[in-house]
Formats: C-alpha cells, sequence, structure tokens
C-alpha cells in the first residue's frame, strides 16, 4: 500500500526508525534516563553541524515558533533595538515577537519573496547605533526565497552586532554558514526530519554571560533559565518526551548520512522537481539562484483552483500547500523536506502534469 507523501514544509514524512522511537517505554522527565537523552540530544545538534567548539544548545519542547520566540525574547538588552529584515510571513512574525514585548525595532520591509539590499541594510547599521541585534530568516518559507544569510551575516559582523537567525526552515537542508551566526533557532520536524513537538536554539558560548545580564521577560521562553537547567541535567517544564525519542533517532541519521550530504540530496530532489515543474509549463515564483533547496513556490495555471488542485493531488496520496496571506489565491507550495524517494517524486510529477492538464 502506497503512503501518504507530505509536500508541505513540515511535520515531514519520516522514516521507519524514527516512527518507531515514539513507542520507547513510558518515562518520567525527572529521572537521570530522560536527563541523559536531553544531555545527548543537545551534544548531537553541536556534533552533527561541527560546531560544538563555540556553541552550546537549548531545548524547549514546542513549535519552531517556541524557539523563535525564546531567542527573540530573550537576546535584547534594554535601551537596545532590534532590525528585522521582513520579506515574508515569518520575518513579519519576527518583528510581532517584539511588538509583543514591546521592544523597540528598525524594519526593512520588503514585498513577500523579494530579495534584501544590502546597501539597505548597511545604512540602517550605520544611522542607528542603538542596533544591538540583527534578525533574518534564512529560508522564507512563504515563497521559497533564500534569503543571503552569509552576506548579512559579514556586515552584522563588521558593525559589532548580534545575528539573530531563523533556520527553521533550512538547517540540515540548506548550506549554513556558522561563522557569522551567534543565536541559530531549529526545530526537530522539517529538514532533521523529527516529529513536531521540540525545538531548539543554537548560541555561542562567549555571548552567554552578555544573555544573562538581560532581565527575565517570560516564565515560558527564558533562554538563559533553561541554559542554567538543562546544564545542571535538569528542566524547568514538563518536556514532549516522545519527540525527545525520535529527535535522538533523527539526529543519528543526520550524522550517519552527514548534513552535507542531505543538503545535496535536498538539491538533488529541488532539481527533480524543478525540471518537472518547467516540463509542465509552471511559473516559478522565485528566480533561479534566489530559491532554497526545500521548497519551491508555483503560481497556480490559469483556470486552475487550489481547492480542486490539492483535492485531486491528495486523492492519489500527495499534499501540497497552499499560499499565505495575499498569495493564497495566486500560488501553491511543493516542498522536498523528509525522507521522500526520487521514485515518489517522480510519480507526483506524473500526477500533477495529468491534473493541470485535465483543469
Amino acid at each position: 500500500m502506497s503512503r501518504t507523501v507530505l509536500l508541505n514544509p513540515g511535520p515531514v514524512n519520516v522514516t521507519d526508525r524514527v516512527r518507531q522511537a515514539l513507542m520507547l517505554p513510558d518515562l518520567c522527565h525527572r529521572e537521570k534516563e530522560f536527563t541523559d537523552l536531553m544531555a545527548a540530544i543537545r551534544a548531537k545538534l553541536l556534533r552533527a553541524f561541527d560546531i560544538e567548539e563555540e556553541y552550546t544548545s537549548v531545548l524547549v519542547s514546542g513549535s519552531g515558533t517556541a524557539a523563535l520566540e525564546m531567542a527573540v525574547s530573550s537576546s535584547l538588552s534594554p535601551g537596545r533595538s532590534m532590525l528585522v529584515i521582513q520579506n515574508g510571513v515569518y520575518g513579519e512574525r519576527i518583528g510581532k515577537i517584539c511588538d509583543i514585548y514591546q521592544f523597540n525595532r528598525h524594519t526593512i520591509k520588503l514585498s513577500w519573496g523579494e530579495p534584501p539590499n544590502l546597501e539597505d541594510i548597511e545604512k540602517e547599521l550605520k544611522e542607528n547605533p542603538d542596533i544591538e541585534v540583527v534578525a533574518l530568516v534564512h529560508h522564507e518559507t512563504t515563497t521559497g526565497l533564500l534569503n543571503p544569510l552569509k552576506e548579512v551575516g559579514e556586515l552584522a559582523r563588521r558593525y559589532e552586532k548580534i545575528y539573530l537567525v531563523d533556520c527553521i526552515s533550512s538547517l540540515a537542508g540548506d548550506e549554513i554558514d556558522f561563522k557569522s551566526i551567534d543565536i541559530a533557532v531549529g526545530t526537530a520536524n522539517k529538514c532533521i526530519q523529527g516529529f513536531p513537538g521540540v525545538s531548539f536554539v543554537l548560541l555561542r558560548e562567549k555571548d552567554l554571560e552578555r544573555l544573562r545580564k538581560i532581565p527575565e521577560r517570560s516564565l515560558y521562553f527564558n533562554l538563559t533559565g533553561y541554559h542554567k537547567a538543562q546544564e545542571k541535567g535538569g528542566l524547568l517544564f514538563t518536556p514532549a518526551i516522545p519527540a525527545h525519542y525520535a529527535l535522538d533517532v533523527a539526529l543519528d541519521e543526520l550524522i550517519e548520512e552527514t548534513v552535507a550530504s542531505r543538503v545535496q540530496r535536498y538539491a538533488d530532489a529541488a532539481k527533480i522537481l524543478r525540471t518537472g515543474f518547467k516540463d509542465i509549463g509552471l511559473e516559478f515564483l522565485i528566480p533561479e539562484g534566489w530559491r532554497s533547496n526545500c521548497l519551491t513556490g508555483l503560481r497556480l495555471p490559469k483556470g486552475v483552483g487550489y481547492e480542486k488542485l490539492h483535492a485531486e493531488l491528495k486523492a492519489n496520496g500527495f499534499i501540497i500547500y497552499a499560499g499565505q496571506g495575499n498569495l493564497s489565491d495566486t500560488i501553491f507550495r511543493i516542498a522536498n523536506m523528509g525522507d521522500i524517494t526520487n521514485e515518489e517524486f517522480e510519480r507526483f510529477l506524473q500526477i500533477l502534469k495529468t491534473t493541470c492538464s485535465n483543469f
């Protein structure tokens, strides 16, 4: 029996090995077995991305947005401001978090899918010395745009700013140079190929002293509070234990495959899909050179409504993803995250081609 293939940007299809981890024995989170598991996961995160020497990790139960709110709310010193680069839903989400915490912020606001101009970013940094943190979404899944991570990071480093990056939809799927990143946010249920329920923050050890001086602003999303507890083998709140079991196995798989190999596998999958989309005659939302390995935004063909397209593909075992906001009626999105075979991608393209020709 063929399975349902998830072509949405998380949750993703996982391996049987990861799925079986959910069936491990019931466990009290206050027992040594869980604190050992948590310590292993934190270490594997650093090992997988080869950042063990300079970084530490913090786990939090919740979606990627939980880790993002933790990082944003815990990283800004009183009286300073954050520069937020917005060109999609998730950059705008960072801005919303800043507003909820009543942070001072400067914003570079662009159309969804429009890459930022580095000169505009440098101008903001030159003219606003109050900026302490620069915040960017690496892969904006709103459109499939891959923002210029390294180049923005070089500017942040030149002007001695903290660089906070939402890597939720790119970590282990797109190439990431950690040299300029101070704080990176990730989650289990996208390119790491685990289950929803646990996310994490990766941060430089040397920044901990500065972070500890920042007043606590949240009970649940207190980054340094979590770090202190986890370093001592403790935890502040009840975690999603099954999701941790699965993340531990997913990280084993990632380390075995290597991050570089997974990034290449996703790039190869994207090439298969995009070649097929061209053959069908679909129009790409993002120009070549700016696209993530992990997701492709496509304009709906003339006369084809998303709901009908979704229903037809779902009936054939494939889940696609709608556009958001003002793009909801004009685009659809195809992600290639997770444990999906090339044969499944080819079968999807055949069904998509037939479906589009029948409308």
